[in-house]
């Protein structure tokens, strides 16, 4: 099993902090959310990520450079970074040669978040905090049937039960040629400004997708200044 991190985003709505070095190399309590990554990703026996990179780009091969956490990294490079993330999961897609974690690059979480992902029964699984309702910029792991319909911030009309879904996603090599079909359904269409989840619906239709529930596990994803003082003032303390 490998990870897929998409980290080549500008982060326009942290621009106070992001005109400075990329999302993932924000820190929190001393350590930047890369180094955090590459450490967890360690931790629960992942050795192998691809990370893809676009803005500000050298500052993060500096920082690999430095120090891996002895994950074994390789670089895959998205021109476009100034699309939205559908361009950076299109660039990788020849990278989903093995089972896989793709993982957006600003959150910070408990390690135990990602090792459920990982020893989840379910081939393909995405992680859900049940815990979490919609007031507006959440993505939602949506589930009917048993099985994931949608991961999306545009809710449908009917399905069983919702959370916020945590940004990393693992997938069945088997199975990744329904993630580049999805995928390309738009990208023939040239949606380049789709987020990578909604562009994803065609491959949930086609294999069944699982998910983990990790309410009460601490994490939050950084979009907002206010997010970074949530992750030092709520989340660090319980990592």
């Amino acid at each position: 099993m490998k990870a897929i991190i998409l980290a080549a985003g500008v982060g326009k709505r942290l621009w106070q902090v992001t005109q400075h070095r990329p999302k993932c190399l924000i820190e929190i309590g001393g350590k930047t959310l890369l180094h955090r990554y590459l450490t967890s990703l360690r931790n629960v026996g992942i050795q192998r990520a691809d990370i893809v990179v676009g803005y500000k780009q050298e500052m993060i091969r500096a920082a690999v450079e430095a120090n891996s956490c002895d994950v074994r990294v390789n670089f895959l490079v998205n021109e476009e970074f100034h699309r939205g993330s559908i361009s950076s999961l299109w660039i990788a897609r020849h990278a989903l040669d093995d089972d896989a974690i793709v993982m957006d690059a600003d959150v910070l979480f408990h390690q135990e978040i990602l090792r459920r992902l990982v020893q989840s029964p379910y081939a393909n699984a995405l992680l859900m905090d049940e815990a979490v309702k919609q007031t507006g910029e959440e993505c939602m792991v949506v589930v009917e049937g048993g099985r994931v319909i949608a991961l999306t911030k545009q809710m449908p009309s009917r399905y069983d039960y919702a959370g916020e879904g945590v940004g990393f996603l693992k997938v069945r090599h088997a199975d990744a040629p329904y993630v580049v079909a999805s995928l390309k359904t738009h990208v023939d269409r040239e949606a380049w400004q789709m987020e990578y989840e909604d562009a994803l619906v065609g491959f949930f239709a086609d294999v069944k997708v699982g998910h983990e529930k990790i309410g009460g596990l601490p994490w939050t994803e950084i979009d907002f200044l206010e997010d970074i003082d949530k992750a030092e003032r709520d989340v660090l303390p319980k990592l």
